[in-house]
């Protein structure tokens, strides 16, 4: 089986990432896994790690068969992201093995695992769906508004002076940095 390695720290003076190096190449070894890559980084969980997602992109183009990391957390960012990479994974058939935890998704009862973190996914964002449903249901019954306000409303004023000494809708578009569409709008609204 074709593996690559994911090791993470939060900071450069952490020592713990020769240690999980180690670990990881030795379970490989154990199991007689190659290999292909190995991809380290250095940065706090919640920051955007390219490094992995460099990994992912070797997941995706089949280039491996699994991803070994020591421990769940230096994997996923989040609970979310981490079921959501998970699920991903699962999907392409690469499979997901954290060394520290026990969790071997490269098996039957891994993968049925993997399934079932799936199933718990789906039902999280399903939740939420409803819940954004029934708020945006109550705030509209108590006359509010939903959505992003119009930024370009705030300037009808200055849209109409510009209007009356003659300019051109793209020219008034470009000079308060809004959409000739917003203009346009505006100006239809007179």
């Amino acid at each position: 089986m074709r593996i690559g390695i994911y090791a993470r720290v939060s900071t450069q003076d952490q020592q713990t990432l020769p240690l999980q190096m180690e670990a990881m190449r030795k379970y490989a070894a154990s199991r007689s896994w190659t290999v292909i890559c190995e991809v380290q980084d250095i940065r706090s969980g919640v920051a955007e790690r390219k490094n992995r997602e460099l990994l992912l992109k070797a997941a995706r183009q089949r280039e491996i068969d699994a991803i070994l990391v020591w421990r769940l957390d230096r994997w996923g960012r989040s609970l979310a992201d981490l079921i959501m990479t998970l699920k991903e994974l699962s999907e392409i058939g690469v499979g997901f093995v954290s060394i520290t935890e026990a969790i071997d998704l490269t098996t039957p009862t891994g993968r049925a695992l993997a399934g079932m973190l799936s199933v718990f996914a789906d039902f999280e964002r399903e939740i939420l769906r409803q819940r954004v449903k029934a708020g945006i249901a109550q705030a509209r019954k108590n006359g509010g508004k939903h959505g992003r306000p119009r930024t370009a409303a705030q300037h009808t004023y200055k849209v109409k002076k510009l209007a009356e000494q003659g300019l051109s809708k793209a020219e008034i578009a470009r000079r308060l940095d809004i959409s000739r569409a917003s203009v346009m709008r505006i100006l239809s609204q007179q």
